[in-house]
């Protein structure tokens, strides 16, 4: 999965359990990793029906949490339903890769930055990667009101 790819994946955990205990955030034990390419795809409708952030947030705890597949349909339904989607619908959005192109484009953007941490945070031509403090988000927002 990470062959040739020159990523630590020992090291990308520690990073990631460190982000999160800053943040505040639960992090459970990470068994394996899940393809998370149709979460991301059901996310963007969510947020078309006003509930993204919870989408979001629910699958941000099955996976980094609860260690839950998050590539399979069913916990992907049972997600969509607890936070109020209607599951139906997810399920035509699912089958039916209607954000795709959506998601494609966000992956062929970031690729054009070079972006490879989340969150990457851009304003003009600045960035910042990776968990950062109130401060340094400040000074970035600071940037887009400069001339």
């Amino acid at each position: 999965m990470y062959e040739g790819r020159g990523a630590d994946p020992s090291k990308m955990l520690r990073v990631l359990e460190k982000t999160a205990a800053r943040a505040g955030l639960p992090f459970g034990t990470l068994k394996r990793t899940y393809n998370s390419r149709m979460a991301q795809e059901l996310g963007k409708w969510a947020y078309t029906k006003d509930r993204g952030d919870a989408f979001h947030q629910a699958v941000y705890r099955a996976f980094f949490v609860d260690n839950v597949n998050i590539a399979d349909f069913d916990v992907l339904m049972a997600i969509v339903r607890a936070v109020g989607l209607p599951c139906e619908e997810g399920a035509a959005v699912y089958h039916d890769r209607r954000f795709k192109d959506s998601v494609d484009k966000d992956w062929q953007r970031s690729a054009h930055m070079e972006i490879q941490v989340i969150p990457t945070y851009v304003a003009n031509d600045r960035r910042l990667a990776g968990h950062q403090s109130l401060q340094a988000l400040k000074g970035l927002l600071t940037t887009l009101l400069l001339p």
